[in-house]
């Protein structure tokens, strides 16, 4: 089984927001995966889709927590699935290797838009998601897919407000032309 976690906030003042790459490139994930549209259901703290890739179990994943809180929902269906390795029968065991069963996608800062990099056993680099997802699974040994959101204009807007802007219709039509790299190298 593999988890898919795409980050990003919920709802429809978000949707378009460069925080919600992930939420973005899961949604072309699942059209991606299904000759049907996935639907998505609520449940752990997220909204869930479920799918199977050449035998492989495929859960896809987009925490309604809001971002800072991304490390509930991921706790959550991990926990549920037993796939969080457990020290004395009881604790999650700390820095377990989780990078063949979860990976996250989600925006980048640091990269330009239009590239990605496949990571694992990284810090969070200030990202709040992924701090979330480290602290609550107590390792950062797990895969990460960084989606750039730099742009030009982002040399006058203080990150935190950048990050919220949606993206323009020429952005999201170069992250939906990336889907197909990142989608690759994820399965």
């Amino acid at each position: 089984m593999k988890i898919i976690v795409g980050l990003g906030n919920p709802g429809q003042k978000y949707q378009y927001n460069r925080h919600n790459a992930g939420f973005l490139i899961i949604d072309e994930l699942a059209n991606a995966l299904s000759a049907e549209k996935l639907k998505f259901e609520k449940k752990f703290n997220a909204a869930i889709s479920q799918t199977n890739h050449q035998g492989e179990k495929i859960l896809l994943l987009k925490p309604q927590t809001y971002m800072n809180n991304s490390g509930q929902a991921v706790f959550s269906l991990m926990n549920f699935y037993k796939l969080l390795p457990k020290t004395f029968g009881i604790l999650n065991k700390k820095n377990a290797d989780l990078s063949k069963q979860l990976v996250v996608i989600h925006d980048d800062i640091d990269f330009n838009l239009g590239e990605f990099k496949m990571q694992k056993n990284r810090s969070s680099a200030g990202h709040n998601g992924i701090k979330s997802i480290i602290d609550t699974l107590k390792t950062q040994n797990f895969t990460r897919a960084p989606v750039g959101v730099r742009t030009e204009r982002k040399k006058n807007i203080p990150t935190d407000k950048f990050v919220l802007e949606n993206f323009s219709t020429t952005e999201l039509e170069l992250l939906k032309k990336i889907t197909p790299r990142i989608i690759k190298e994820i399965l």
